[in-house]
């Protein structure tokens, strides 16, 4: 097929909504032609439609898409995942999994590829969104474990001048393919990324804290009446509901 109606096609089925019949369009290719003539394809294609393809992860099976992407697409496509507004980011931390520690994937090289994009540390703070008690404990200690935590947290100048520090734990002692493994890679290996990551997410947890703290106070003022005048005796607020429905 034709390349450039390959990727008119692709694009078509992923604007549909069809992801799948996308895939599979692209395995087709891979499959009669080679993958040198897929990376040539995704190369040509948006990183929007290849992240949503990306996106598509199941760990039952392996997409040559996610095989044969490279950690400048890689990197790309998860900077602007945040569009999809998944506030779980299931998909975020499924696609990178899948794609980092693939078989014949060097980690750094896709961590280097996301610290080099603009937004890439904001996009890893979204992979370990629900785990930053124990990225902190982790950037403290060198271990995930926050019962040795003692309620404070490094300065930023202090996670500077520990970012070389030796590892306490091994790496073999947390390789699970999945988020201690990545932390502990970008720690001691990508240091300036988990340090920036790190303090993306102090910046998300204040403005969630903030966020919570609005959503309360408007709760109060919400609640509030004005007892100005039944102090003085003149209604209730009963009262004066039934007064403002009778003006109405």
């Amino acid at each position: 097929m034709n390349h450039l109606a390959l990727i008119a096609k692709t694009q078509s089925l992923i604007a549909a909504g069809d992801i799948a019949g996308a895939e599979s369009a692209l395995t087709e290719l891979a499959d009669t032609e080679g993958d040198r003539a897929l990376m040539v394809v995704l190369d040509q294609l948006a990183p929007k439609d290849i992240l949503a393809v990306m996106r598509e992860y199941d760990p039952s099976r392996e997409s040559v898409v996610s095989l044969l992407v490279t950690p400048q697409q890689f990197a790309h496509a998860i900077v602007i995942e945040k569009r999809y507004k998944d506030l779980t980011h299931t998909h975020l931390r499924g696609m990178v999994n899948a794609i980092v520690f693939r078989e014949d994937a060097d980690p750094v090289e896709f961590l280097n590829a996301v610290g080099d994009m603009e937004g890439g540390s904001e996009a890893m703070a979204n992979y370990f969104a629900d785990k930053w008690a124990r990225i902190e404990a982790f950037a403290r200690s060198g271990t995930f474990d926050t019962v040795e935590e003692d309620g404070e947290m490094l300065s930023e100048t202090a996670l500077l001048a520990s970012a070389y520090a030796s590892p306490r734990i091994d790496l073999e002692e947390v390789a699970d393919q999945d988020w201690m493994e990545l932390a502990w890679r970008m720690r001691y290996e990508c240091p300036d990324l988990f340090t920036e990551t790190l303090l993306v997410m102090r910046a998300q947890a204040r403005a969630h804290h903030l966020g919570v703290q609005d959503e309360e106070e408007e709760v109060e003022e919400d609640v509030r009446v004005e007892t100005s005048d039944t102090d003085r005796g003149r209604s209730t607020p009963a009262a004066r509901e039934d007064d403002e429905e009778s003006a109405i």
